[in-house]
């Protein structure tokens, strides 16, 4: 059907011209849903990653915009294949890299369905269904984490907003919030030293906490830390913990770190981004212990929850301090003031125009139920340890860090080779490269005390055993050979 075609149609009530027909609607959506399962099913058999150089992109994408509509077909196709494959595969079975995800059927429906009836997830009045749903799937977040019925919440983009509004609760439940400084471990994300930042916290004011031989915070470096700011007149107003750190899923001494905390009157903030879905799981709950007792915890169930981006939480232990921190009553909004028991959740946060984020959680665990969630996190958990045993039983290879909440970090280095460090991160950069060239994989890389490690992030749903072993054997393979030429040199 032509441009000119679709507008007629859709201009014939009112002149609307930014309407279409009912039958062209359905049309497209089905063509949208068709492209779409097509590239699921088809995903398995394509790498991990594609891409394109700016100069590839640019004559094809840039330009002015038409002055007249084109075929919508034409355009949908264009979209599925001059645009969305030029990206990372996150939800490959062998996307290991950074924290990929998965999302689920139901999830990314969900978000179909939410951005049709135009939710706008504010306040009570203008959502008052999806308010419900939202406090609905807070509250089951809250029941996971073992949170007390105080705990209160909101969905977020992510972990970065989720970070900066637990920040600004933290920095109005101070006492003295001058002269602010924030403790953080040197395994933390960058998006808590971002959010300090924002909050008015001096880049020299935010401190780096060493972490010890398994890259959990250092307690007697934090409590130095600590002490000395005191002393010299600063305020010590947060305390970071990782609840899953991003580059090797370690995970902080929280008990301690609560018992410290409570003691010093300093709020305490666990970063559970990727980790924190772990406590659907037996052992996780075990693994994370004294999570329930932070002040607040974030996370991103776009991430080990399996549901498209974007879907972060923060959740805090007494709902109130969200409330005393955001609410403000502008005369605009007047109108949406329905009393205590209905609130607006854009008094607990940075945005006031909000997406409905809750509704792909509540529809992913409706269809699948709680049961199927646990599985996946498990086998995540279950193929990171598989991957942690291949690693010690290779003679090629070295583990760098225990291996926790799916993240496995290694790299090439033969018992007793004798190479300096220099060489071996020289090797192991050369084998990042040919996996991410030559193989369907894509995994990252960090540094760990100084050390260049690879990284593999298991946490994919799809992913099966073969996944990772295949892996693993190009890297062994690559960094055989990567070791021959340097020994031939």
């Amino acid at each position: 059907m032509s441009a000119s075609t679709d507008l007629d149609r859709s201009a014939g009530s009112g002149g609307d011209d930014l309407r279409m027909a009912p039958d062209r609607m359905l049309d497209l959506a089905r063509r949208a849903a068709e492209l779409l399962v097509e590239r699921t099913e088809s995903l398995s058999t394509e790498d991990a990653w594609d891409g394109e150089f700016r100069d590839g992109l640019a004559p094809v994408l840039m330009g002015e915009p038409p002055e007249e509509g084109l075929p919508a077909e034409d355009v949908l196709e264009r979209a599925a294949r001059e645009i969305l494959p030029y990206a990372a595969r996150l939800d490959h079975p062998r996307s290991f890299g950074f924290v990929p995800t998965a999302p689920t059927w139901p999830g990314v429906l969900a978000d179909f369905m939410a951005a049709g009836y135009n939710i706008n997830g504010a306040t009570w009045l203008t959502a008052s269904g999806p308010s419900q749903v939202e406090l609905a799937v807070i509250d089951w977040f809250r029941r996971w984490l073992g949170y007390p019925e105080s705990a209160d919440g909101l969905f977020t983009s992510g972990g970065s907003a989720a970070s900066v509004d637990a920040f600004v609760a933290a920095r109005e439940a101070a006492d003295h919030p001058e002269r602010a400084t924030v403790y953080m471990s040197d395994q933390s994300h960058v998006a808590l030293r971002r959010a300090a930042m924002i909050i008015g916290v001096r880049p020299e004011c935010v401190r780096t906490v060493p972490s010890d031989d398994h890259f959990r915070l250092d307690m007697e470096a934090l409590k130095r830390a600590v002490a000395d700011d005191r002393a010299a007149g600063f305020n010590p107003i947060i305390v970071c913990a990782n609840g899953g750190a991003a580059g090797t899923g370690a995970i902080d001494p929280l008990e301690e770190m609560a018992d410290y905390c409570e003691s010093e009157g300093i709020w305490l903030h666990v970063d559970a981004a990727y980790g924190g879905f772990a406590v659907v799981t037996e052992e996780g709950r075990r693994l994370l212990g004294g999570i329930e007792r932070a002040d607040s915890v974030g996370l991103d169930a776009h991430k080990w929850f399996f549901q498209p981006y974007e879907a972060g939480c923060l959740l805090v232990k007494d709902g109130s301090t969200l409330q005393n921190a955001f609410a403000v009553r502008p005369d605009i909004l007047q109108d949406t003031i329905w009393g205590a028991n209905h609130p607006n959740f854009a008094d607990r946060g940075i945005q006031i125009s909000r997406s409905f984020r809750a509704l792909k959680v509540w529809m992913s665990v409706q269809i699948f139920g709680l049961a199927a969630f646990r599985r996946a996190v498990a086998k995540g958990m279950e193929l990171a340890t598989r991957a942690e045993e291949h690693v010690r039983n290779s003679p090629v290879l070295e583990t760098l860090s225990p291996v926790s909440l799916g993240v496995v970090c290694l790299r090439v280095n033969p018992e007793e080779s004798g190479l300096e460090e220099e060489t071996i991160e020289k090797i192991n950069r050369t084998v990042l490269a040919r996996v991410f060239w030559e193989e369907p994989a894509l995994m990252s890389s960090t540094l760990l005390k100084g050390r260049f490690a690879l990284r593999l992030c298991i946490l994919n749903h799809t992913t099966a055993w073969d996944d990772v072993r295949e892996t693993l054997e190009a890297i062994e393979r690559f960094g055989r050979e990567a070791l021959a030429a340097e020994a031939s040199r």
